[in-house]
């Protein structure tokens, strides 16, 4: 039997702005700060270092109430651009089933002609396809990092289980939205090679999105003691393999020509090449 996680500290905070200049688009836009899902890789914890120095990722999500409000001043007042929705945390966590500030900012920026992007690991995210469908300036994707619930249970105990994000991503393309998957970070040993890579290209074939991108496993700030932890369950012998490739600069350069060479060679064979966007 499953044990249920408990529920995170979820706290209702004000801020002084939400549109924020960004290096992976013209700006990025978090209603929520941390997230429930929990992912141990997660390179968004920096974000929240000092708001919740203390406190395990995933256990606790700040709700920026004044969110809707702000967008709607900060959206007429700056330049339209392209906007990453959410970029360290994920917009359709539990938490908007209950404060739709992911939904009400969305809106905004449609009704002011601001281009989006939008990558989620939550099945929620269809809820609001009313808001994005005949929009040609809308991207949406769902993450991937393994198709075994399983591994995905373990690895990113609160998103939704892997075949619901494929179901949504598949919804989406149905009914005309620009549609991408992420496959990243491909965990090593786990779904960067053999069985474990070839489903997740499998699937990206099988989806048909637009284009899919695909990165690495990344060493970044607090992540060590949460992903240590993850592989112990899983596997403890990958523990010192991952610490050699994630903190030995020769062995890492090493590890991603090779990582490279296999996923051109497994999406080659999907005729999936063209398709391919990668991040590293």
């Amino acid at each position: 039997m499953t044990q249920e996680r408990p529920g995170p500290r979820v706290r209702e905070v004000a801020v002084g702005s939400i549109l924020s200049p960004s290096k992976l688009a013209d700006y990025c836009l978090n209603p929520y700060a941390g997230c429930e899902h929990g992912c141990v890789y997660c390179y968004a914890r920096f974000a929240t270092r000092f708001s919740h120095p203390n406190e395990k990722w995933g256990s606790f999500v700040d709700a920026r109430t004044n969110a809707p409000m702000l967008i709607e001043k900060e959206a007429a007042r700056k330049r339209a651009g392209r906007v990453v929705i959410s970029s360290v945390s994920d917009g359709w966590q539990p938490q908007e089933k209950k404060y739709c500030l992911t939904r009400r900012c969305l809106a905004v920026l449609l009704r002011h002609s601001y281009s989006v992007f939008l990558q989620t690991k939550s099945a929620l995210a269809q809820r609001d396809f009313d808001l994005i469908e005949g929009h040609a300036n809308v991207e949406f994707g769902v993450t991937l990092t393994t198709v075994e619930p399983g591994v995905a249970r373990l690895f990113e105990p609160g998103a939704s289980a892997p075949c619901d994000r494929i179901e949504v991503v598949i919804k989406a393309r149905r009914i005309g939205i620009r549609t991408f998957v992420f496959l990243g970070p491909l965990l090593p040993y786990i779904s960067d090679r053999g069985v474990g890579l070839r489903e997740l290209l499998d699937t990206v074939a099988e989806v048909n999105p637009d284009y899919f991108l695909v990165d690495r496993l990344n060493p970044r700030y607090g992540m060590w003691g949460s992903l240590s932890a993850a592989l112990s369950s899983y596997d403890s012998g990958l523990v010192p393999e991952y610490r050699r490739m994630l903190y030995d600069r020769q062995a890492r350069d090493h590890y991603t020509m090779e990582l490279r060479h296999r996923i051109a060679g497994e999406a080659g064979e999907r005729g999936l090449a063209g398709k391919m966007r990668l991040c590293f």
